[in-house]
């Protein structure tokens, strides 16, 4: 055997080896989320708050209790997290929220929060719906994506019609 040959299939061998470790360690991942999970909605509770603020910080400058920054893995300490500075009853806390529902949350609004200790995993607008956040404008590369997807779709219609027009000519002919 050649040696390119030897070359690419040892290649090949690491990149089934390292595909076979990944999907073993993505099964073993979303088990433990989904125990996080549940875990989370068991001591979920439901509470009326003011949002003062959110922005996405580093879990340092956040203002977190030290107890949460100390429990927290060192690489994520540098990760910039969603934090709502909210007034639950009498006190100001700062929360981390789910980032699915963070650009949901308005501000300076009063709020049904579920809440599991200091992260918001559900918002309710308590006097009436929430209003739904603009949309972020496209960037340059989605909206050349977004104009080469029209005119693919375009040329594929195009193509069909000749087809089908080519194709009545010839039963026209027979």
């Amino acid at each position: 055997m050649k040696p390119f040959g030897i070359v690419m299939l040892v290649i090949a061998i690491i990149l089934v080896i390292v595909m076979i470790v990944l999907y073993f360690l993505g099964k073993k991942a979303q088990k433990r989320k989904a125990e996080q999970d549940e875990q989370i909605a068991a001591a979920a509770q439901t509470v009326s708050m003011l949002i003062i603020d959110k922005k996405r910080m580093r879990m340092n400058e956040s203002g977190l209790p030290q107890q949460v920054l100390e429990q927290t893995p060192k690489l994520m300490r540098r990760s910039k997290l969603p934090i709502v500075k909210a007034k639950v009853g009498p006190r100001v806390m700062t929360l981390i929220a789910d980032e699915q529902i963070f650009d949901i949350i308005p501000v300076k609004k009063e709020v049904k929060a579920t809440v599991s200790g200091l992260y918001i995993t559900g918002v309710r607008g308590l006097r009436g719906p929430l209003e739904k956040p603009e949309t972020k404008k496209k960037g340059l590369r989605a909206k050349l994506q977004a104009k080469y997807n029209e005119a693919s779709a375009q040329l594929e219609s195009e193509k069909a019609a000749k087809n089908k027009a080519s194709k009545e000519k010839s039963s026209k002919k027979k």
